[in-house]
């Protein structure tokens, strides 16, 4: 469950095995657990998440995710040495264990949907997320037809437009509205123009 595994502990830190990870190969990434973890932005958090790290002997972490879990593991990183320091001097730990343990080695991967990052083709979970859009999309078409009513899709993407213009083209949407680029002053009566014809 992300950072809140770190810190809450017991069953959430396990050793992964081949069986672990058996048939999930077609399922979306968050399938280990994701959450957003409040304590984690915290001092006391970060220091019980570094507790249950050192109690199984972890010193290395592969983070995947956005802006806010990239920054938490910079935090975390940084802070490493001051709260072993802190576990030793509060008894919870020897100053034996926080030696064995004084360096944290952290891999971050760009997990976001968003495709917002540069220096890559796609960031981890775009792939799925425009699988699923597209299963959607098809799943609807036949209805929207039958009917002969304009649906509309939303997607996410909050301030990045990627997911909505690469399925809005893989689809043949006939209107698009990304965040990179703002509809003008009257939008409204040439979208009305356009459906009409």
């Amino acid at each position: 469950q992300g950072y809140e595994g770190l810190v809450e502990g017991g069953d959430n830190i396990k050793q992964a095995n081949w069986l672990s990870v058996s048939n999930i190969i077609q399922l979306g990434g968050t399938v280990i657990g994701s959450a957003r973890c409040k304590a984690f932005t915290t001092r006391a958090g970060r220091l019980r998440a570094a507790r249950n790290l050192v109690e199984h002997g972890i010193t290395n972490l592969c983070v995947i995710g956005g802006d806010g879990s990239l920054t938490g593991a910079d935090i975390f990183r940084s802070e490493w040495a001051g709260l072993l320091e802190e576990l030793v001097r509060d008894g919870q730990i020897s100053e034996e264990v926080a030696r064995k343990n004084c360096r944290l080695n952290i891999v971050g991967l760009v997990g976001s949907i968003d495709n917002d990052f540069c220096g890559t083709d796609m960031t981890i979970g775009t792939d799925s997320a425009l699988h699923r859009i597209m299963e959607v999309i098809d799943a609807i078409t036949t209805t929207a037809q039958s009917h002969q009513r304009t649906f509309v899709l939303e997607v996410m993407g909050r301030h990045c437009g990627y997911l909505a213009l690469v399925s809005g083209l893989a689809s043949g949407a006939d209107w698009l509205f990304i965040p990179e680029s703002p509809p003008e002053d009257g939008w409204e009566d040439l979208m009305c123009e356009r459906l009409g014809e």
